[in-house]
């Protein structure tokens, strides 16, 4: 028989004030369907692309079917959605006839690539043929792809806020009661929008990786997309707030990220603390971003450092696709993936 205190730590109920799931060992789910038949109803209503042809917008989200969860083991958390999406859309030519279509997504699910999602457009029966319809599979579906995406990332940051707890340690035998989670979109502070996990010393398990990725654009664009705040705001669809200068704050996708530069080096390297801002308090990853002129493209090697163990596949995935994807969809620098 192990003496008192000790064993193996897992096994150990720390002094909580919650007393539940401690050291995060147990497997614990909440059921995310409600909240994302909502959040996805949200991000493609009003969704709007216009062009010379004329104007089209989704007006309604007939069908929202499945289910979302999200699942806690061992402080790792696992993701499962799968959707059935139906919507329309309406068109406004110039000359202002006026188009009805429908849109389907038959297989948004956690098994597939956002770039291998079905996104079907069609005209209702006997509309007559448009250009707006080519507008719709290209410029339309590129948006709703965006917007998809967007619900998987507020999935994985909006949602889980409280699943991970942090464990006492001795350190808190009370926690405050988290606060009304407020959007600020006017102040950038160290602790972003939304009220992070508390700070109880305790240390985190972190790993490093690396991605580059190669922009059909030159080195002085591509440096300029992660530092006009303008441009942010496009490429995340979201509100931003980006001080592009050593020691300015940025902070976007509505406060789920934020950070601060720490070294900029004009058309060559950014090195930034950034952080998601479900991670406790204070703890920021290391991020270097190296610019490489290959020519007619730029090769941007991403370095991030200091990632909690537990979410080096949710940060890597979103680097990947709500910075590089997103920046080649908007800007148009798209090119292979190394």
């Amino acid at each position: 028989m192990a003496k008192w205190g000790e064993g193996d730590p897992r096994w150990i109920v720390e002094e909580r004030a919650d007393a539940t799931n401690v050291n995060n060992w147990h497997w614990t789910e909440r059921d995310a369907t409600n909240w994302s038949s909502e959040k996805l109803k949200e991000l493609l209503m009003g969704l709007q692309v216009e062009s010379e042809e004329g104007k089209c917008e989704i007006t309604e989200v007939s069908k929202v079917e499945g289910e979302a969860s999200i699942n806690n083991r061992k402080g790792k958390l696992i993701f499962f959605y799968e959707w059935n999406l139906k919507a329309a859309w309406r068109g406004t030519s110039k000359s202002g006839i006026k188009y009805k279509g429908n849109i389907e997504v038959p297989n948004l699910s956690d098994e597939n690539d956002m770039d291998d999602l079905d996104i079907s457009v069609s005209l209702c029966k006997d509309e007559p043929e448009t250009e707006l319809l080519s507008l719709m599979r290209s410029e339309g579906v590129k948006k709703i792809r965006i917007a998809l995406a967007s619900y998987v990332d507020f999935l994985k940051t909006e949602f889980t806020q409280g699943m991970i707890l942090p464990t006492a340690n001795g350190m808190m035998k009370q926690q405050r009661a988290q606060a009304t989670i407020k959007s600020n979109k006017t102040q950038i502070g160290s602790c972003s929008a939304a009220p992070p996990p508390p700070n109880t010393g305790v240390k985190i398990p972190t790993c490093k990786f690396s991605l580059k990725d190669t922009f059909l654009t030159s080195p002085e664009d591509l440096y300029r997309v992660f530092l006009n705040q303008e441009m942010v705001q496009a490429f995340t669809r979201s509100g931003a707030v980006v001080e592009a200068e050593k020691g300015g704050k940025f902070r976007l996708l509505d406060g789920n990220v934020n950070g601060e530069f720490q070294e900029l080096v004009p058309e060559q390297k950014i090195v930034m603390k950034w952080r998601f801002n479900s991670w406790p308090c204070e703890h920021y990853a290391m991020v270097t971003l190296t610019f490489t002129d290959k020519g007619n493209e730029t090769e941007l090697k991403i370095e991030c450092r200091a990632v909690p163990e537990s979410e080096e596949e949710r940060t890597r995935d979103g680097w990947q696709r709500y910075y590089c994807h997103a920046i080649k969809q908007t800007f148009g620098y798209g090119a292979r993936l190394c």
